[in-house]
């Protein structure tokens, strides 16, 4: 009888005659097996990262982009895992690729760049029930980045342009659209008080008058003249 050793965060699924030991993997800890009748398999269950490689996906509406996610999983059933599936990282790596190509290419290009996040629930719920079988949990998945082709790259920047300058010739035009309504309610103000008009005058001249090295001429009001034209 031979002693083995497995780590907190491992398991061993014993197989005794090339059938799997009744009562579930052994460990952490100790255990024992027979030489020559029995054979192990260590299955770490800690969660791992697998890359998915980028994907050329063609989208719903037919714009070419590249693709690349990471998917986060653990093995919850070890002797299913070892029994059921010939290499668990590996087969979810594929299966994780061949998913994200069928879920993006049902969604346009505007889905794709502005839901990540129901995309990637999406897929992990895809992914957690194809790799159930497996003894596989999908903890989750991340879209990486999108990339655009540089062509639609450079038309989007061109059409952000457009919309950015469209926006400014709207707001300046309210803004003198709003500066003409108050000139005009100025305007018909002195009109009706020539109060107004002579008290306007007055700051004007303080204003000159603050200024240094002016010289000042003051003009003589239009009632003034016609009084000395009269003499």
């Amino acid at each position: 009888m031979c002693i083995k050793i497995v780590q907190e965060y491992e398991r061993a699924v014993i197989f005794r005659l090339g059938r799997v030991l009744p009562g579930g993997a052994k460990g952490p800890g100790m255990f024992f097996i027979l030489p020559c009748l029995d054979d192990f398999k260590k299955v770490d269950l800690r969660t791992v990262a697998n890359d998915v490689p980028p994907q050329e996906i063609l989208t719903k509406d037919s714009v070419t982009v590249a693709v690349d996610a990471v998917i986060y999983s653990s093995i919850y059933d070890p002797t299913m895992s070892v029994i059921n599936v010939e290499n668990a990282d590996a087969s979810t790596r594929l299966l994780a690729a061949t998913t994200l190509r069928n879920v993006l290419g049902t969604k346009n290009m505007s889905e794709i760049l502005s839901d990540r996040d129901s995309i990637a629930q999406e897929m992990k719920s895809l992914l957690d029930q194809a790799t159930d079988p497996w003894g596989i949990r999908v903890e989750r998945v991340e879209i990486k980045d999108v990339r655009l082709p540089m062509q639609l790259q450079r038309a989007m920047a061109a059409e952000a342009e457009a919309s950015r300058e469209a926006r400014a010739k709207v707001i300046a035009a309210e803004g003198e659209q709003h500066a003409s309504r108050a000139l005009k309610e100025a305007a018909d103000i002195m009109a009706s008080s020539p109060a107004a008009i002579q008290l306007r005058y007055l700051q004007t001249l303080s204003t000159i008058a603050s200024e240094k090295n002016s010289t000042i001429i003051f003009p003589l009001p239009i009632d003034m003249l016609a009084a000395f034209a009269k003499k």
